[in-house]
C-alpha cells in the first residue's frame, strides 16, 4: 500500500482519500445531526408497535468502501435499497439477523425471558415480510431526517439478503457507514445506513454547515408536532365589563344585599383578557338564554397604554 510522509508521520493511501473533499465526515457535522434525529425516529416508529420500549443509538459514523461494509453482513442481514430519485443516488439500510430475531420476539409479546436466538439460517418469508415493513418504516424515518437539511424522498425499491444484489456503486467506491444500535428486552441487534459518496456529493454544501447554525434549522416533524401539543393546551379567558377602583374603606363597607352601579350598558365593549392580558374587544350579546361575546378587534396595547395614561 502506497504511504505518504508528512508533517505529522505516514499517512497511507486509503486515509489520505478519506480526507478528500466531499466524504471527510469532519466537513459533514451535520450528517451526524441527521443520524442522530434519525435514531430518535426509528424509536418512535416502534412504539406504537411495540410494547417494551426500543431504544436507538448511533455507535459510529465512519468513511468505508462499499465492498468493505456489504463483506461485513455477508449472509447476516436484510437490506433495503432505496431511491433517492433527487439525488440520483441509492442508499442501504441493513439489519442483521440478530436485531431482526429480537425485533420479531418484541413485536410478538416475548418477554426475553427465553434464551436469545442465535442460529446461523437463512431468514423466514414471516422475517422476510417483518423486515420489508421495519424497512419501509425507517426509510420514512431517515427520510424525515434529512428533511432538516435537505428534502429528498426515499422509495424502498427491494429487499436484499444476497449482498451481491444490493451493491449500489462499486465495490471500492467509498461512502459514510453508520452503525445503530438497537436495545430492546434487554438484548442488543445492530443496523447500518450505508450513503455512497455519490448521493453525499448532492447534499455536502448542506451537510457542511456548521452546528451552531443548525440551531435555527426546524425539524418539521418536531415542529407539527409541538404546535399539535400547544393547540391542546387549556387556558383560561374572561370578559371584563367595567374596572373600578375602592378604597380598603370602600370594601369595609360592603353588605350582603349591596348593589354597586356601573357605567357600563348594553352597548359598552367588553375586554377578553387571558392571564391579565388583554386579547380582544368584544360585543356583549344572548343567545338561548346564554350570554355571548362576539370578538370585534385586537386590543390595541399602544393606545391601551394612552387610555390608562389618561386616566390618571
Amino acid at each position: 500500500m502506497t504511504t505518504l510522509k508528512g508533517a505529522q508521520g505516514v499517512v497511507n493511501g486509503s486515509e489520505r482519500l478519506l480526507d478528500a473533499p466531499g466524504i471527510s465526515i469532519d466537513r459533514m457535522p451535520m450528517l451526524h445531526v441527521v443520524l442522530d434525529r434519525f435514531a430518535a425516529q426509528c424509536s418512535e416508529a416502534l412504539r406504537p408497535l411495540c410494547a417494551p420500549p426500543a431504544y436507538f443509538s448511533v455507535d459510529s459514523v465512519l468513511a468505508r468502501r462499499v465492498g468493505d461494509v456489504l463483506d461485513a453482513h455477508e449472509n447476516n442481514a436484510a437490506i433495503g435499497v432505496f431511491h433517492a430519485q433527487a439525488w440520483d443516488a441509492r442508499i442501504l439500510i441493513g439489519l442483521d439477523h440478530a436485531f431482526l430475531f429480537t425485533l420479531a420476539e418484541a413485536l410478538f409479546g416475548g418477554d426475553g425471558g427465553e434464551p436469545p436466538y442465535a442460529e446461523a439460517r437463512k431468514l423466514s418469508s414471516l422475517e422476510l415480510r417483518l423486515a420489508q415493513k421495519i424497512l419501509e418504516l425507517f426509510g420514512r424515518g431517515l427520510q424525515s431526517a434529512f428533511a432538516a437539511v435537505n428534502d429528498a424522498a426515499l422509495k424502498l425499491e427491494r429487499v436484499e439478503t444476497r449482498l451481491d444484489f444490493a451493491a449500489i456503486a462499486p465495490r471500492n467506491a467509498f461512502g459514510v457507514a453508520a452503525r445503530v444500535r438497537l436495545r430492546v428486552l434487554g438484548r442488543h441487534g445492530e443496523m447500518f445506513v450505508l450513503i455512497p459518496q455519490a448521493a453525499l456529493n448532492s447534499v455536502r454544501q448542506q451537510l457542511g454547515r456548521s452546528l451552531s447554525e443548525e440551531a435555527a434549522v426546524r425539524d418539521p416533524a418536531w415542529t407539527r408536532q409541538i404546535e399539535e401539543e400547544i393547540g391542546r393546551a387549556e387556558v383560561e379567558v374572561r370578559g371584563l365589563i367595567e374596572e373600578r377602583h375602592f378604597t380598603l374603606a370602600d370594601i369595609a363597607e360592603l353588605k350582603v344585599g349591596g348593589i354597586l352601579r356601573l357605567k357600563a350598558t348594553a352597548g359598552t365593549r367588553i375586554r377578553l383578557e387571558c392571564n391579565c392580558e388583554p386579547l380582544f374587544w368584544c360585543d356583549l350579546g344572548q343567545d338561548e338564554g346564554f350570554y355571548t361575546l362576539r370578538v370585534d378587534e385586537s386590543v390595541s396595547r399602544e393606545q391601551q397604554l394612552i387610555d390608562e395614561a389618561i386616566s390618571r
